[in-house]
């Protein structure tokens, strides 16, 4: 069996949690070529298409976050405000697939796909590990913007503040503008790579197994460590999707959101299957 039969469904095995409450035995991390990006890609976009209402409605609550955000900085006249969230948006991205991951798991396995089954899923992981994940998460997504805000007060002093809003190109494209982009650029792109690291195979194991959120982590920074290549590319694809999606009001988060979402299932299939 080729690994493009396992992505369309082959590969379909119910969750791996034991009868007895006990914890679940960890999956066995596989090395994938680089090539796996565009077939996961594809088994995403035809799980959004099977199942578009699930993709579109677990995505409109970024799309409306993104949106009420917007509105409230633009109604104060910081519309600026709201580039470290930008930037750090594929941070908060991974709670969105949560939904998304059940979805495809079920139309791998052939379950039947019913809105109370869907989200009654997602509502059980309250009371198993994922808070404990989201904790680490959203900790990780405030620092950064704490770090955003800091870094540019460093390098353009508390007078630009005010000129942002008037001239944000101007502002941030001259004098120490351009190192404090590309300072910030590097210490986000850290933040990223190492929450992706903790969730590109952390979240969708809590999902499926009954394992405690380090040792999640600690399996899915073995994937990624033991991937090196075929991770930081598939971290940029969904960096670089994300950031395409945000640009046109946030409306194309409608598409990128649940196509990636479906297709990080796939690509943890890929690496644990």
């Amino acid at each position: 069996m080729t690994h493009t039969d396992r992505i369309g469904g082959d590969d379909a095995r119910p969750h791996a949690r034991p009868s007895d409450g006990g914890p679940s035995p960890l999956p066995e991390i596989h090395e994938v070529p680089t090539t796996a990006i565009a077939e996961v890609l594809r088994a995403g976009w035809r799980d959004f298409l099977r199942a578009p209402a699930f993709g579109l409605f677990f995505s409109a609550v970024y799309v409306a976050g993104g949106i009420v955000l917007y509105l409230v900085f633009a109604a104060n006249g910081k519309e600026w405000w709201l580039m470290p969230f930008i930037l750090g948006f594929p941070l908060l991205a991974p709670f969105a697939a949560i939904g998304l991951y059940e979805v495809s798991r079920r139309i791998e396995a052939g379950e039947p796909l019913l809105w109370p089954e869907v989200l009654g899923v997602v509502f059980a992981q309250k009371d198993r590990q994922l808070p404990s994940m989201a904790m680490v998460i959203l900790l990780m997504f405030m620092f950064w913007v704490f770090v955003a805000h800091t870094t540019f007060a460093m390098f353009m002093g508390m007078s630009a503040l005010t000129n942002v809003t008037s001239d944000p190109f101007g502002v941030v494209f001259s004098g120490n503008g351009p190192m404090m982009l590309l300072v910030g650029g590097t210490i986000g792109a850290i933040f990223a790579l190492v929450l992706f690291s903790f969730t590109v195979v952390g979240l969708p194991l809590l999902m499926e197994r009954e394992v405690d959120f380090i040792t999640a982590i600690i399996t899915s920074v073995r994937a990624v460590t033991g991937n090196p290549v075929a991770m930081l590319s598939w971290g940029a694809v969904i960096a670089g999707c994300l950031f395409v999606g945000m640009l046109p009001v946030f409306l194309g988060l409608f598409i990128a959101l649940p196509v990636l979402g479906h297709a990080s299932w796939h690509m943890y299939r890929r690496i644990t299957g």
